[in-house]
């Protein structure tokens, strides 16, 4: 489902206009991002929880050259769904 569905989809069954729906939806977006971006966690109970979480540095190869390449540490987002997802999260090795 992409964005334009999903706003067809809430906007049906809330009555709203498709309109009011995605401006609703590009603010809630934009609210998550800035959130992310300030460092602060958000946690929807029932939905999961966004987070921000920081990757180490670390050496990479080029594909083309074979060379190796230096990969600076960096934040990146993360969200974890609800138990009541029923969807396991993927354990690493």
């Amino acid at each position: 489902m992409n964005k334009a569905q999903l706003v067809e989809k809430v906007a049906g069954s809330t009555k709203l206009s498709k309109q009011a729906t995605k401006k609703v939806l590009d603010e809630l977006l934009e609210v998550i991002g800035k959130s992310l971006s300030a460092g602060t966690s958000i946690e929807l109970r029932g939905f999961g929880s966004f987070k921000v979480k920081q990757r180490k540095e670390r050496m990479a190869r080029n594909p083309r050259t074979g060379e190796q390449v230096k990969v600076p540490s960096r934040s990146v987002p993360t969200f974890k769904p609800s138990r009541s997802f029923g969807v396991k999260a993927a354990k690493r090795k």
